[in-house]
């Protein structure tokens, strides 16, 4: 069998009482490389950009707590605080610093937050739209907390009473994965969808994710501890924008002035998933900044 369609091995590791899961595409005498997922998404969401980079790095990619194989967090624990501490977790058990971070959405904001917090332990990170929410999306939340709070027990109540939903066949989750993403291709879509589903005793389908971790936090970005933090990042980083994505330029809108060493790349005819739409595009853009 040819080495390059050789699949990844899977691990668990233990952060705040969770057993999480990672896969591990070798290579362990290479240079580390941690690839984080996005919110609802799972490790597997990777396997593009591992397969191009498992040649020369040892690439390892989590499950976020709540998602892909990772056990569920009790009470509704899926706060950017806790994704750190659990990519802290694995990467002092990995043991193999300076280490190069790339991290989508959610995850973007997670290595950047790791890169800051300990700004010796990271190589190159690099984010795609992992700066959360652009400053006009945060002026459009309520000014009162308690507005915010009312609102986050609503959804806290009602994600109690949601049930997964379930889909009698692999082919309908398939075409529910194009609806969320209309650029991915039925191979991508079937990829993922293989990957991000568990079949139930009745033979439905629901997906990996729990629901919980579609709840918003009621409390407003914080955007000057993270501008602290960003500017705390001692290596060089790289910032991915789909140019058709909700996201903004985070050079028009100032946010890229917070960090020392950065470069941003708005990527054409990408949605938010700039690692699928134009996986060419990102691969290229990814190694040249790794090589130098």
């Amino acid at each position: 069998m040819p080495e390059q369609i050789i699949g990844p091995t899977s691990h668990y590791y233990y952060s705040q009482r969770l057993k999480l899961h990672y896969v591990d595409w070798g290579n362990p005498e290479k240079p580390l490389a941690v690839l984080v997922h996005g919110g609802r998404d799972h490790a597997r969401n990777w396997d593009w950009v591992a397969q191009a980079l498992r040649e020369h790095y040892h690439v390892i990619v989590p499950d976020l707590r709540g998602h892909g194989d990772s056990e569920w967090a009790r009470g509704s624990e899926y706060a950017m605080v806790e994704y750190v501490v659990d990519m802290a977790q694995l990467l002092a058990q990995l043991d193999s610093f300076p280490a190069i971070l790339i991290g989508h959405s959610l995850g973007g904001g997670i290595v950047l937050q790791y890169s800051g917090v300990y700004p010796e332990k990271v190589r190159k990170v690099v984010a795609i739209e992992g700066l959360g929410p652009p400053p006009h999306m945060i002026d459009q939340q309520s000014k009162h907390a308690y507005e915010r709070m009312q609102l986050w027990i609503t959804q806290m109540r009602d994600l109690a009473g949601r049930l997964p939903r379930r889909y009698k066949t692999l082919t309908e989750a398939v075409q529910r994965m194009r609806e969320t993403n209309t650029r991915l291709s039925e191979a991508q879509a079937s990829h993922l969808t293989v990957h991000g589903t568990n079949r139930n005793e009745d033979g439905t389908y629901t997906w990996k994710f729990d629901n919980y971790v579609r709840a918003q936090s009621p409390y407003r970005f914080n955007v000057e501890d993270a501008k602290d933090i960003w500017g705390r990042i001692t290596c060089p980083t790289l910032l991915f924008r789909g140019m058709e994505s909700w996201a903004s330029d985070p050079d028009k809108d100032g946010r890229a002035k917070a960090f020392q060493q950065v470069k941003v790349v708005n990527v054409p005819s990408a949605g938010h998933w700039v690692h699928h739409d134009q996986l060419d595009i990102f691969l290229r853009a990814v190694q040249e900044f790794l090589n130098n």
